[in-house]
Parts: structure tokens; sequence; C-alpha cells
């Protein structure tokens, strides 16, 4: 398209607005445009005469607000006086007068009061008194009064509290009703019409205009001089976007009124999934300080740091050629840090976590039932606002076809086209997910082929003279760190990459309303990020040292060719190694996702404004302040879900390795909540408002979460811990007729003759410690249950390990039956609803139809008597006769 000079954007608006007159049947009314030219639109007197205040979202008469900013840059205008600093951006603002609002108000079913609510409080609750400090002021906390509401309706416009028509909508309702407006009129002149020719979105596409944007209502950091403000911003930013406030309860209906119901909905959810962290870390707090309080009556760790024991016990090499013996007591160290998270407490805690999810999920359904009544958004019907067909829907879609429930022409997507999109989209879907797996191959490669190295190097402990650390330092903690510092580069490399495919795949298969865009991006992107941040830690979780052989027929990754022998656990278990996997990769996923929240919004709007810096604050006008800012886009708060459900996984499905997840969560929640908050309120222009019930398509997944992460803790439990080995051993193996651990780790390991391992598997010459005399030790250990050299059934699997298989899937039923069972009862016997709230949605509709029944009854009567008043009484019929209001109240 070619680009458009200021004068034809000009004409486009008028356009734009004279299609949308045509479109308000017998009405006068329109979209009033009001640029630094003086120009208007048809439909008002001029209106540029009157001035405009510069740090105010209203003009000098104090009456017009300006609803909606479009801005544009234009080079060649050099005959007008540009407003910003660089001379060539434009600003259009947009108002709507009351016919716009009351038309597409009664069009979109918004709901606006027409009674104050009768219904008394909610009685306070025993020692409220204790909550006090982290309450907000009233005013704060409840903006407006409470109403019955109803949706509008054009036609009985008297039947609504309308004390003045210019602040009857709230600016929120009002930017919402604009945008609605601006993404629907065509531009295209009526002698030739050009169906792509439509939406403000497109002329934003082709850069006709930069940015379209509803004004924040002042500064932020100061209250504004117009009284008629309410300056809900900077209360917002005073009460709830200062991080010294992170004790203090979230404003949500103020939340509401400023940026609508979606984001609302958005803050609700994350406050309250954060006050249940808080009891989730409570409990992770109390399992680790058990294995912190026990760790002297570990005898496990004991026997291994043994000089006589562990000492005494001569280990496999680990790797082929470059590995060399290593005696049991040289993993003294990550035995006791494995008895942290590995202990008693630990299966505990992995059951409370299974409980405390379905808890979580049903209590949020409670909260979210209660903010659906005190937001109206009870009878909100999808439809109305989310099923809208999309704009772009209908300028792709060229075939019409006839709804049989409408009995209207409608656009469709043809079949063929249809699947042959869709089959696109899942190739290119797969292809990534492929992409994804083939890059933790590679992960697990660089594990295979760099432990080795390390062990080369470490042999002779060269990291014990690094101060602090360095005895820390051993070729299992080396490997382990570097590859999960790698798989997380990896991890956000191909998120920055997909993120792109995923809006281009889901755009490609033109989806016909919003809730199914928003519904297919999700799944999307939800099921790559679970694969891209989670396949790490199921590798280490269910797959390391699950298939390693044992000396002289050992697994090897692509075969023995490849040289790359599996890996295998220590003799602790890989538990410890799936704490350091979850640790590297959920911390360092919320330390980038923090700086990119905050840091850089921040050096954008700094460098974006640094002129209007340099100018005196009566010059830097209100739409020149907000252009400054950062736009918040379409998929804005799909990311910030995104990252929060994606936590989410990181502390249930692997919850059993690390207690301390839900505590690392909870710190970073209560950052997150106000950097959110930060970044709305000083960082970001003011988002269109927009309605939502719910969380939408994250509940379903929150949910799926869930069900999984009993599977996959039952089974960490069970394959990864080394719980049940040890209690098979304490209840069935145990030497003596006491019940005591000692001798497990004699009894854990296998023995092989080293005469029989072949060549290949031995190590080099010069790789054996020092302390190895080939002709004194003729056996190795390694951590299996086999026969040993010499049995009938060497080498195989003895009686001992089918006991302990048979304990591990005894266990992973028992686990999953019995969480399963309390999470079904818990949720059957906890209401989505509560009790109190359906009584007032019951109530509020019992009075809703009353009154319209009431009103209706008392309109019939006043047309019917009208006929025969006198001309004084039929005057007082009139609107503007202030006894309408009386006769009306009665009826009321």
């Amino acid at each position: 398209m070619k680009r458009l000079t200021g004068k034809t954007k000009e004409a486009t608006l008028i356009e734009m607005s004279n299609t949308l007159d045509s479109q308000i049947e017998g009405n006068n009314g329109s979209i009033n445009s009001i640029s630094d030219r003086g120009t208007q639109l048809p439909g008002h007197r001029e209106i540029d005469k009157l001035g405009q205040n510069r740090d105010s979202v209203y003009f000098r008469d104090g009456v017009r607000r300006i609803d909606f900013v479009l801005s544009y840059v234009d080079d060649k205008d050099g005959d007008k006086k540009a407003e910003s600093d660089d001379r060539k951006t434009y600003y259009l603002k947009i108002h709507a007068p009351w016919e716009v609002l009351a038309t597409y108000a009664d069009v979109l079913k918004i709901k606006v009061p027409f009674k104050a609510s009768d219904i008394p409080k909610a009685r306070e609750v025993p020692l409220e008194w204790l909550t006090h400090p982290f309450r907000l002021p009233d005013n704060i906390m409840r903006p407006e009064p409470d109403y019955f509401t109803a949706p509008f309706d054009k036609s009985k416009v008297d039947f609504f509290l309308i004390d003045d028509k210019d602040t009857f909508f709230p600016p929120s309702t009002r930017n919402r009703i604009v945008y609605y407006i601006l993404t629907r009129c065509p531009y295209y002149k009526e002698d030739r019409k050009e169906k792509d020719k439509t939406g403000i979105n497109r002329l934003l596409n082709n850069g006709t205009y930069t940015s379209a944007y509803p004004l924040h209502d002042c500064k932020y950091w100061k209250k504004a001089q117009d009284m008629q403000c309410e300056s809900e911003r900077y209360h917002l930013y005073r009460y709830w976007a200062r991080f010294l406030c992170f004790y203090k309860e979230q404003p949500l209906n103020l939340i509401k009124k400023y940026y609508g119901e979606k984001i609302g909905i958005y803050f609700a959810w994350l406050g309250f999934y954060t006050e249940m962290l808080f009891f989730a870390a409570v409990m992770g707090v109390i399992c680790f300080v058990y294995g912190v309080l026990s760790y002297e009556d570990n005898i496990t760790s004991k026997e291994i740091c043994d000089p006589q024991i562990g000492g005494g016990i001569v280990m496999c090499p680990l790797c082929d050629k470059k590995c060399s013996y290593w005696k049991l007591n040289s993993t003294c160290l990550s035995s006791w840090q494995s008895h942290l998270f590995d202990n008693e407490g630990t299966v505990f805690f992995a059951i409370f976590m299974g409980i405390w999810v379905t808890l979580f999920l049903e209590f949020w359904k409670r909260r979210q039932a209660r903010l659906e009544y005190e937001w109206d958004l009870v009878d909100f019907e999808e439809e109305q606002q989310q099923l809208q067909i999309r704009p772009e829907y209908e300028l792709k879609c060229t075939g019409r076809r006839l709804n049989r429930i409408t009995q209207e022409m409608e656009p469709y997507l043809p079949f063929p086209s249809k699947c042959a999109r869709f089959c696109l989209s899942g190739a290119t879907v797969l292809f990534w997910t492929c992409l994804i797996v083939a890059c933790i191959m590679g992960v697990i490669a660089y594990r295979l082929a760099v432990y080795a190295a390390f062990a080369s190097v470490m042999k002779d402990s060269p990291t014990s003279k690094i101060q602090l650390v360095g005895s820390l330092i051993t070729p299992q903690l080396a490997t382990s760190v570097t590859a999960s510092c790698i798989n997380f580069v990896i991890i956000l490399i191909l998120n920055f990459l997909y993120e792109h495919v995923a809006i281009w795949i889901t755009d490609m298969e033109i989806p016909k309303t919003h809730l199914e865009y928003e519904n297919k991006l999700t799944m999307k992107m939800f099921m790559f990020q679970f694969v891209n941040y989670y396949s790490s830690c199921f590798y280490v979780a269910f797959f390391k040292g699950k298939f390693v052989g044992y000396p002289g027929n050992y697994t090897y990754m692509f075969g023995k060719w490849s040289k790359l022998r599996n890996e295998e656990c220590a003799p602790g278990g890989c538990l410890i190694e799936l704490t350091t996997q979850l640790l590297i990769v959920m911390a360092g996923k919320q330390m980038v996702g923090n700086v990119q929240e905050a840091l850089l919004p921040l050096l954008r709007n700094w460098w974006g404004s640094r002129k209007g810096r340099s100018h005196p604050e009566s010059a830097y006008s209100r739409w020149e302040q907000d252009h400054d800012l950062q736009n918040f886009s379409q998929f804005g708060l799909f990311y910030e879900y995104l990252e929060m459900v994606i936590q989410f996984g990181f502390i249930t499905l692997f919850v059993a390795s690390f207690p301390l997840a839900p505590l690392l969560a909870l710190f970073n929640n209560i950052l997150e909540v106000r950097v959110d908050a930060w970044k709305f309120t000083t960082q970001f222009r003011r988002p269109v408002a927009a309605k939502a019930r719910n969380i939408g398509a994250w509940e379903e997944i929150l949910n799926v979460v869930a069900i999984l992460s009993v599977v996959t803790n039952a089974f960490i439990m069970a394959f990864t811990s080394d719980m049940i080995p040890r209690l098979v051993y304490l209840y069935a193996y145990h030497p003596g007729s006491e019940a005591t651990m000692r001798g497990y780790i004699t009894n854990s390991l296998s023995f092989y003759n080293i005469s029989q391992i072949p060549e290949s598997n031995l190590p080099e010459a010069g790789e054996n410690p020092s302390w190895f005399n080939s002709s004194t030790i003729t056996t190795c250990s390694y951590r299996d249950y086999r026969y040993p050299p010499g049995h009938e059934k060497q080498y195989t699997h003895n009686m001992q390990f089918w006991h302990i298989l048979a304990a591990k899937l005894a266990f992973i039923i028992i686990m999953e039956h019995v969480v399963f069972v309390v999470k079904f009862f818990v949720a059957w016997l906890i209401p989505d609803v509560p009790t109190e709230v359906k009584a007032r949605i019951k109530r509020e509709r019992f009075l809703v139809q009353e009154y319209l029944h009431n009103y209706e009854v008392e309109k019939l009567k006043m047309q019917l008597s009208q006929s025969f008043c006198l001309s004084t009484e039929t005057a007082s019929l009139l609107p503007s006769s202030p006894s309408k209001h009386q006769v009306l109240s009665e009826c009321i």
C-alpha cells in the first residue's frame, strides 16, 4: 500500500467516521477526531478553538474527554506544526460522543447500574483486626459503590442511573467501545470498495499510523490538576505498584476499573496463587529442616564416608578408557547433600503437594466465582465479546454461507483449506518439537563425552587447590552444572525463535473468533514450552542411570561405535542431580524473566523519552508522554500467564526432588506482582480494556498439570529416589533381628571380576590411582542387584531386584490412588460457587426482572395517560422535566 500523507490520514478517519455514521441508524453521533491541525470530523462543530489541556485527558472545555489517540509520522507536512520533539509526529485525538457510546453499549450489552444495591455486606470475620496491617484504605479497595446492573438498552435510557452522560460510561468502557469501532471500520472509498482495507490494525501494520492507544488519566507520581480526574493511575502506583507495598493486599476493584476485567482477573489469580504458595513453602521448609536435623542419624551416609567401609569399597570405572577405579567414600559429600532432599519427609511432602494442587484449583474456582459476581460477569456471554468474529477472519474468508441459527450470511473457511492449514500447522509444531528433542540428545551426548574429560583432568584432584569451593567440585557435579547451563541457554534461544513461529502458524490457521485464536496460541505455546523446559528434567528423573548395563555388557547411547556409554547415577541416586537441574533451570528462568520485565522496558522508555525530559513539564503533553511509553501488545497478558504456568509445573511436577521450590516461587511471585504492577502503571501505555470471566484455557492446562504431577512425583519417589530400596532393605533384608540400615551400602552394590572386564572398558595406562594394585584388588563394585561372579546365575538380577521393583510399582499404585481419591473427594466436597454468592446471584436476577417489569408497566401507564392528560401533565413526561425522575423513582 502506498504511504499516506498527513492529509490523506485525516481523510481516512473522516471516511471511517462517515461509515460509522451510516451504521448508526438515524443517529447523528460519530467519533470526533481532533488533530493538531484543527481538523474536525462530521457530526460536531469545530472544537480546536476551545484549545487543549496538554497534561489532561480533557479538552479545555473540561467536558469532552480524549478517548483514544492515533499517532503518525509525516515529514512532508512542513506547513503544519507538529507537537512532538522530532517535529514529524502528529497526534489525532478521538472523542466518542454520547450517541456513539450509547449505540455500541447496546450492541455489546454492557452492564450499567440502575439501582443502588440493598444487599447487606458480609459480616466481619473474627480476629479481622489481625489483618489491618495488610489492608488498604476503603476508598482504594472499593472505588465504586455497589449497584444492581442490567445490560444497557438505548431505548430505556431513563431506566438507568444517568446523572451525567459525559461521565456515565467510565474511561475503560469508553476506550473499549472506541477500539471496537476502530478495528471494524473500513477506510475504502464508496466508488472503489476494497474489502481488505478495514480496521485500525491494518493501518498500524502498514505504517499509516505508528500507534493507537487510550490515555492514562494522570502522571503516576502525582495527582492530576484537573479536579474532574480521579487520578486512578496515581492511586494504583502509590498503593499497589511500589515494592514497599509487597505485604499489602491488591486493590483488585481499582485495577478492574482502570484496566478492565481481563487484566483484573490475571492479577487476582496471580495474587491468589502467591497466597497459596505460602502454605506449600512452609511445608517444603519443614521437610528440608527435617533433612537437616536428621543429618547425624543418616547411617547410609556414615557408612559411605567411613574409611573402613566406604574407603574399602573399590568401584568400577564410570566411563571407558579415561575413567579409573575409585573408592566409594569419594562420594561422601554428595551422599550428605542427597539426604537433605531424599529422606522420609519427602514422601509426605509429595503427597501433600498432590492435595495442595487440588485445594489451590478448587479454592480458586470459588474466588473466581465471587469476582464474577462482584464484577458483573455472571451473565457475561463469551459470544458477546470473545466470540465476536475476528476482522482478519472476515477479510481472508471470501466464501459465504447461511447461518442456520441467525439465518444470515456469514464468512467461512472451506474444509479443504482448513485441513491443509491444520496439517501445515501440525507439521510445523512437530518439527520444532523434534528440534527440541534433538537439542536434548545433543546435551546428553555432551554429558557423556565431557564426563570422561572431567574425570581425566580431575583424577589428581587439581580443583582442590581452588579456595572455598575446590573440594566440592567433582566430575559429576562439573558435568551436571555445565550441562544444565548449556541446556538453559538452548531453552532461551528456542523460546525466542518459536514465539514468532507460533504466532505465524496460528495466524495461518485463521481462527474464527478471538477466543479460538487465544486458545490455539495458548496450546501451541504451552506444548512447546512444556517440552522445552521439562525435557531435561524428565531425562534426569526417568532415564539417567536406568539403562546402564553392567561391567562387560554396558549400554551405549548410539551403539558401541559411538563410545558414549550411558550415564550412571551416584550411589545415593540421581535425585540430587535432578535437584541441581531443576534449581538451575527454574532459578535461571525467574532471574532472566525479571530482568526482561523490569530492566528492558525501563531502558527503552528512558531512551525514547530522553528528548522530552529536556522540555518544560507544561510542554510535555499527556499524549506525548504516553506515546513514549512501551506498547502493551495483545500477547502481553498471554506471556505473563505462560511464565506463571511454567513455574507452576516446576513446583508440582518435580517438587519431590526439591522441596524448597515453592519457597523460591513464593519469593519470585511476591516480586512478580509488584514488578507487573510497576510495568502496567509506569512503563506501559494504558491497555485497551477487555472483559473476561476467567483465566481461559490456562485453567484446563493447570488441571492437566495437577493430574500429571501426581504421576511424576510418584515415579520420582519410586525410581529416582533411593527411598524404596532403603525401605525394602530395612524391613526385609536387614541382618539380624533388629531393623537397621547398617550394611545397606554393601547390600546395594554388586561385584564384578576385574579379569572379565573387556579391554575396551578398562582404564588406559596411567589413569589408575596410585593405591590401585591389580594383584590384590580382583573385584570392583557397581550399583545394581545382580548375582556375584562364580554364582550359577552370575551377573543376572537377583531376587532382591525383583522385590524392589515390585515394591516400587506397588508404591506408585498406592500413592496415586490415595492422592487421586483425596483429590476427587476434596473437589466434590468444595463447591465451585459459594452458597452465599449463589443466593446473591439469584436475588439480583429476581430484582432485575421485577424492576424491569415494573418499569415497563409504569411506562405503559404513562403512555396511555398521555392522550388524556392536560398539556402541563404531558410536559412532565418529557426527558428535560425534573418530575420524570420522581415518577420513575416511585416505579423503581
